[in-house]
């Protein structure tokens, strides 16, 4: 099932939802995916949407701005992490719960961390794909994936122009059909400055391939976390989600209240 939503900036941004038979007594899921893919992609794909629906749990996968079904505006003040948070307590307004579950990944885990920190209806966090970056530098980790480069690499004419350390952003973007200058918008906007960490307080799950450029030594993201628990699973970036454990690690956590 979809639906959508207006912003308060005037965008619409569409959300899939799913029922598990019959529904537990536990909170709805709300699923935040990375930056160039979408909520189907990034959860249904790998199989999180379908574990999660068998626990009988209702979920949730926002569409960000600027991906898959949602509004791709080309403006950077249009995007931000900061703003995407501010989606999904909207979305948690549209759906009129009273305590929910998140997790992110990648950027939807900047998300995730953002909204957690402010929404006491987020009663439990998992946060996946980010590491020491996001105490180190305040987001999605730019050492590795630098603005400025990926915003070109998006933004080229020709794609055997683009540099080969940015290449893996263009090609996920022309292959999952995304607007590239809408997310070369995004990439330019991307959260700068230090997260609010010490106000999340909720049981969190901090979870990372061990090949994951993007998310190294992400024990210093969970030390960072009050009482947060860490997971390291096989894979890099693109490949963890596809682990068993990936989906096995978030219904896990999850299934507690």
């Amino acid at each position: 099932m979809t639906d959508e939503f207006r912003t308060h900036d005037g965008l619409t941004l569409r959300y899939w939802s799913w029922a598990g038979s019959p529904a537990g007594a536990l909170p709805p899921v709300v699923l935040l995916h990375g930056f160039a893919a979408h909520a189907r992609l990034n959860w249904e794909g790998p199989g999180v949407v379908e574990a999660l629906v068998a626990q009988g749990r209702r979920v949730y996968a926002l569409d960000a701005r600027g991906h898959g079904d949602s509004d791709k505006p080309h403006g950077d003040t249009y995007y931000g992490e900061s703003l995407m948070a501010r989606d999904v307590r909207l979305l948690i307004d549209r759906i009129g719960a009273e305590r929910v579950h998140v997790a992110g990944y990648s950027m939807g885990a900047v998300v995730a961390l953002l909204a957690a920190a402010d929404d006491t209806r987020i009663s439990r966090l998992v946060v996946g794909g980010i590491g020491a970056g996001a105490v180190e530098v305040g987001g999605l980790d730019t050492r590795a994936m630098p603005p400025e480069l990926v915003s070109a690499a998006l933004t080229a004419e020709d794609a055997a122009d683009v540099p080969e350390r940015t290449r893996g952003f263009r090609v996920l973007a022309d292959v999952s059909g995304s607007d590239r200058f809408a997310l070369a918008a995004q990439i330019r906007s991307v959260h700068r400055g230090a997260l609010p960490l010490d106000r999340i307080k909720v049981p969190t799950l901090v979870l990372a391939g061990e090949g994951d450029p993007l998310a190294i030594r992400p024990g210093v993201l969970a030390d960072a976390i009050a009482g947060a628990e860490l997971t390291v699973l096989p894979g890099d970036h693109l490949t963890v989600v596809r682990d068993p454990g990936f989906a096995g690690s978030i219904t896990r956590f999850l299934a507690e209240d």
